[in-house]
């Protein structure tokens, strides 16, 4: 749930979106297929890649993959971007902290990670998962922009501040983000 707060609030302040998503929208851009049909192809893809390299699926996949959409798509519903910038800036930056908090605390209860979280965490170890994340969500964005997806500052915010931001929630939640 605080997940899908957070992806509502980026969304509303209307900056652009994640990496994931952006990589989604051009896909589904270019191929001219629903969104919501390439969302869960390319989820299913990287959940399966992920599982291969020992990053296990599990209920919370499945939820993150449901609840979470269906949440986001009640509160963007109800919410409006603000008129002002700087609304739309505050909103932006508060969104933040509540991504970094709900993506440590569902990856936290063991339960299966969502796809980009899946495919981050396949790369930990090597690459710890604050820096794994990152190049998943840059790698989205620029596939997605490459595709005619619009990428914005708030997708670059997403690129360079998450992944080390879910780390920090994750320490300061004394919670486990690793999930092989």
């Amino acid at each position: 749930m605080v997940l899908a707060i957070g992806v509502a609030m980026l969304l509303t302040a209307d900056f652009g979106s994640d990496g994931y998503s952006t990589f989604v929208n051009g896909l589904a851009l270019t191929l001219d297929v629903p969104f919501w049909v390439v969302n869960l192809g390319v989820g299913v893809v990287l959940v399966v890649m992920a599982a291969a390299r020992g990053v296990r699926p599990g209920v919370g996949t499945v939820a993150q993959a449901v609840l979470v959409g269906v949440v986001i798509s009640l509160l963007l519903d109800l919410w409006s971007t603000p008129d002002s910038t700087v609304g739309r800036v505050v909103l932006l930056v508060a969104a933040f902290p509540v991504l970094a908090a709900g993506i440590a605390a569902y990856l936290g209860s063991n339960t299966g990670a969502g796809p980009t979280e899946a495919a981050a965490l396949a790369w930990d170890p090597p690459v710890p998962f604050r820096w794994s994340y990152s190049l998943v969500q840059g790698g989205g964005a620029l596939g997605g922009w490459l595709l005619g997806a619009t990428v914005g500052v708030g997708t670059i915010a997403v690129i360079a501040a998450l992944g080390p931001l879910v780390a920090m929630a994750s320490r300061a939640m004394r919670l486990d983000v690793h999930q092989t």
